[in-house]
């Protein structure tokens, strides 16, 4: 094997906003020095997470290592479950990686949790709680949780009723309340919000 994949998802559990799958590939004699601190993205402060994310930037324009983040969008949550997002972002989020390179005979994946990749990667394994022992996993987690963060706070700029910058989609006790004054926007999940709201329309 030439290279290590770690694969980890962020936002399945919120009740707005899309889920996202990041993925981090390095080398297999990569110096893990070059990103001392690195642990569950869940377990960082969002500074901590943003400084391991810009040193990670860098060093991918050295060539030292890649990563990808894809997303699935809430109304593709609301179609198709929340297990199928995360399986068809996790395979393009892979496909991103694998451009002008293709990886699958060549890497080991290492995924958090319940993750798959697709079949036609052979050499892969998930681990429970991953995110935690794996440093790529740990990686692959802080760029799902970046990204994910930096477009909900994007999109709270489109629905400053719900305060997205602050909990970023989760149902915070101001989230729940936002929902019952002003209804559900066009990114909430309305699959996950039911117990909430029943008939009020899309603001």
């Amino acid at each position: 094997m030439h290279y290590l994949i770690g694969i980890d998802e962020a936002g399945r559990g919120p009740l707005a906003g899309p889920v996202a799958v990041g993925a981090a590939v390095v080398p297999q004699d990569f110096d893990w020095k070059l990103v001392g601190g690195a642990k569950d993205s869940k377990k960082m402060t969002p500074k901590a997470r943003e400084f391991l994310y810009s040193k990670m930037t860098v060093l991918r324009e050295n060539g030292e290592l890649d990563f990808a983040v894809a997303f699935s969008s809430s109304s593709m949550i609301d179609q198709w479950g929340i297990v199928p997002a995360i399986k068809s972002a996790l395979a393009r989020c892979l496909s991103k990686l694998s451009e002008g390179s293709p990886l699958t005979s060549r890497c080991e994946i290492l995924l958090d949790g319940g993750l798959c990749a697709p079949p036609e990667f052979a050499n892969q394994r998930t681990i429970i709680r991953g995110d935690q022992s794996e440093p790529i996993i740990s990686l692959a987690s802080i760029v799902a949780k970046v990204e994910r963060d930096r477009l909900m706070t994007r999109l709270a700029q489109k629905y400053p009723a719900y305060a997205f910058e602050l909990h970023k989609g989760y149902g915070t006790a101001a989230h729940c309340a936002a929902i019952r004054a002003h209804g559900l926007s066009a990114i909430h999940r309305r699959s996950f919000c039911m117990r909430l709201i029943s008939s009020q329309e899309s603001v």
